[in-house]
């Protein structure tokens, strides 16, 4: 059922190129969050700071991005982000536009304004396909992304096919 609309998440763009780049001649929007964002935020030419970024895929993510514009495809990817100075649990917690996360940071979360654009994305589908949590959810400080995707989902009323661990728990 139309419009179809992916999620994917979770730290690796290569470990889903195929899956995007196949997606792209079958969704009307795909939602990309958690640790590959910051690839495609990185063609953009954002400051990622000490991000998750797969420096051999920035170019490739650019040409997902670009085939998305051609063929139509709302392509979304965060515009802020929950940061914070560590990769721990009790990390301090701030938001950053994408755009421009400090050097001393890195992005663990979508942020609030991203959870807006993508919560709208998700209510006028028609059937969802989710993989991937959109920060790392399993700490409460960076979970709000995740959580607030899986009440869209449920609350959108689309057919939803979840899969992946975090995913699935989420829901």
């Amino acid at each position: 059922k139309r419009p179809l609309v992916a999620i994917l998440g979770g730290a690796k763009v290569s470990d889903k190129i195929g899956v995007i780049t196949n997606l792209i001649e079958k969704c009307d929007t795909i939602i990309i969050g958690g640790g590959m964002a910051y690839t495609f935020q990185k063609y953009l030419g954002h400051s990622v700071g000490n991000s998750l970024v797969e420096a051999d895929w920035i170019e490739k993510a650019g040409e997902m991005m670009e085939a998305a514009k051609a063929k139509g495809v709302n392509f979304l990817i965060p515009v802020d982000n929950r940061c914070g100075k560590e990769f721990k649990e009790d990390t301090p917690v701030s938001i950053r536009p994408a755009s421009c996360i400090p050097d001393d940071e890195e992005g663990l979360d979508i942020g609030p304004e991203t959870e807006v654009v993508f919560a709208d994305a998700i209510k006028g589908a028609g059937t969802v396909i989710w993989n991937g949590p959109m920060g790392v959810s399993e700490w409460d400080n960076f979970a709000s992304g995740t959580i607030t995707v899986a009440k869209a989902v449920a609350d959108s009323g689309a057919i939803s096919v979840i899969g992946g661990g975090d995913s699935v728990a989420a829901v």
